[in-house]
This record gives structure tokens, C-alpha cells and sequence, in this order.
């Protein structure tokens, strides 16, 4: 599972000209799942992403998380983050997680996250979004739980 975060000013998702979803100050998450991934795994990444000290305190150091500053989360699914491009100029997505899997787990990060952090939207997965955002800092942080929770992978 990969979790591609974003600090935000602000973020916004439109489908079909419609925003359906926008946030003020918070996390713009890209969500990509592949085939391995599990509830447990998601469980493992939401707690590290909301626990991410990389917000400002008052000396300009990032000192402090998500909730100590009443951040939102936009969750927006995003297989393209799987994308293979060691052959050719075309990437292979085969490491992304089925349809069905995907959109099991990307439902279930959402629900847990609003437990956490009320103020959570999210993108339509599946669709054709267009997603728009004021990265503050720039702040980009890529969370692989390869890495986040140090388990093996086949190769």
C-alpha cells in the first residue's frame, strides 16, 4: 500500500464539472493498494500518516500532526501509483490491486479515517477526477508499507 501525502492549503476534487469533494488545511492523499494489501496493513498506514508530525509550530519547526492542528484529509484512490516503468515508455500496472480488492480497502481507509479525523472526504473511485491543490511547503511525503511496516515482498 502506498500513501502519497500531500500538506494542503487547500484541495479539491471535481467529477463530471462537480466538486464533489474539497478540504481546507490538511492532507491531500493519493491511495494506491495493490494485491497483498489487507485491512491490517491499512490500519498500520492510517496510524502512521495521522500521527506525521509535519506541520509548523510556533518556532517553525514541524512539530505537530494532523489533529493537534484540526487538519482534514481528501482521500483519493490512485493506482497509478504501482505504475512499472522499467520496459519500455509505457508503464504496467499488474502490481496494482484488482478492482474489487482496491476499492474494498480504498472504502475502509476512508471509514477508519473518519473515526480519526471527522472532517474526511474523499475522490469516486474509479472515476475521472480532476484533482487540484495548494501544496503548502511543498510538503510530499510517499508512505510504502514495504517500508512503514518492513514486510517481505515476493520478487
Amino acid at each position: 500500500m502506498r500513501f502519497l501525502i500531500q500538506r494542503a492549503a487547500h484541495a479539491e476534487v471535481v467529477v463530471d464539472n462537480e466538486r464533489i469533494a474539497s478540504i481546507q488545511k490538511g492532507f491531500l492523499v493519493l491511495v494506491g493498494i495493490s494485491n497483498t494489501d489487507t485491512k491490517e496493513i491499512a490500519d498500520k498506514m492510517i496510524q502512521k500518516m495521522i500521527r506525521l508530525r509535519i506541520f509548523e509550530d510556533a518556532n517553525g519547526k514541524t512539530n505537530l500532526d494532523l489533529q493537534t492542528v484540526s487538519g482534514e484529509l481528501l482521500i483519493v484512490s490512485q493506482f497509478t501509483l504501482y505504475a512499472d516503468c522499467r520496459k519500455g515508455n509505457r508503464p504496467s500496472f499488474t502490481q496494482s490491486g484488482s478492482p474489487d480488492l482496491a476499492e474494498e480497502l480504498y472504502e475502509y481507509i476512508i471509514q477508519q479515517c473518519k473515526k480519526i479525523i471527522p472532517e474526511t472526504s474523499h475522490g469516486k473511485f474509479g472515476a475521472d477526477m480532476k484533482v487540484s491543490l495548494l501544496n503548502d511547503g511543498p510538503f510530499t511525503i510517499l508512505l510504502d508499507s514495504d517500508e512503514v511496516i518492513k514486510r517481505n515482498t515476493p520478487s
